[in-house]
């Protein structure tokens, strides 16, 4: 939700910031890593009961987070291998922080609550999943209830005050799996063609993905396929339309040397002799 609505406010927010870290030498690399290794931190915390602690941490994590694509912009490095790193370290830090809470509940509750944890953890994974995969077909797939920044902050109210952890737990549980429905649906109703918004952007997509896959070999397959599966044939084709072509370039050139010894000969015949 953040992050289709109020995604312009925020990068113009945190545009200033970022120039600011880039200028002091902070890269995001750096931010995107040490963001990894406070989530893991936050994990401890929280899975020894030190919850005051762990919303400090948490807190710091997502500023990492925050800061990690205006540094980038700021300093022009902005690249498909940094939107890679960052989004494993993403799924990484969201398993470190879910595993904390479930060992959490594992040592101080009974029955089966810790196996929630994990539960919010494999729905959040279908909403990367399908934006991921949506993405890669052409389809755009952002938006929903609960993606990684409203998790983020109702896992850090539910770590103030310890009687509201379950209950957001199941929140969680539930706004993140009609997420993932809702994107499902989305991007079925694109993929159907039924969207009329973004119909046409899906035709181009899948158009661009045509001919990138398909219209390099159109002009060869046929005739590689008519040649059969031994390649002798093929190769007997090649070479006649080698010798053909080579053929046809030596007659024009034979043509247009002989033309010129003509025009020659023919100049020097009409040209009076300058003896005595």
């Amino acid at each position: 939700m953040f992050d289709g609505r109020w995604r312009t406010g925020v990068d113009r927010t945190t545009a200033p910031i970022g120039r600011a870290l880039q200028a002091a030498g902070v890269t995001a690399d750096v931010l995107t890593a040490t963001g990894l290794l406070s989530a893991g931190a936050t994990a401890v915390a929280v899975a020894t009961g030190h919850f005051a602690i762990g919303v400090v941490l948490l807190t710091l994590t997502g500023m990492h987070d925050l800061f990690d694509g205006p540094v980038a912009k700021a300093a022009g490095t902005a690249s498909v291998r940094g939107a890679f790193f960052d989004s494993v370290t993403d799924r990484l830090a969201d398993a470190l922080l879910l595993g904390g809470v479930a060992w959490y509940l594992t040592a101080t509750h009974h029955g089966q609550i810790s196996m929630l944890p994990f539960g919010i953890l494999a729905v959040a994974s279908l909403i990367s999943y399908e934006r991921a995969k949506a993405e890669a077909l052409g389809i755009p797939a952002k938006g929903g209830l609960m993606e990684r920044a409203e998790r983020m902050i109702l896992l850090g109210i539910s770590f103030l005050w310890l009687p509201l952890l379950l209950p957001v737990l199941w929140v969680l549980f539930t706004l993140t799996a009609l997420t993932a429905m809702g994107r499902f649906r989305k991007v079925w109703r694109v993929a159907s063609g039924k969207d009329e918004e973004t119909k046409m952007a899906a035709r181009l997509a899948q158009a661009r993905v045509f001919w990138r896959e398909a219209a390099p070999e159109a002009g060869w397959r046929p005739w590689r396929d008519d040649a059969g599966a031994d390649p002798a044939p093929f190769a007997d084709r090649w070479r006649s339309r080698r010798q053909e072509v080579t053929a046809r370039r030596t007659s024009r050139a034979l043509g247009a040397r002989r033309q010129r010894r003509y025009a020659r000969s023919a100049h020097e015949r009409r040209a009076p002799s300058t003896k005595p």
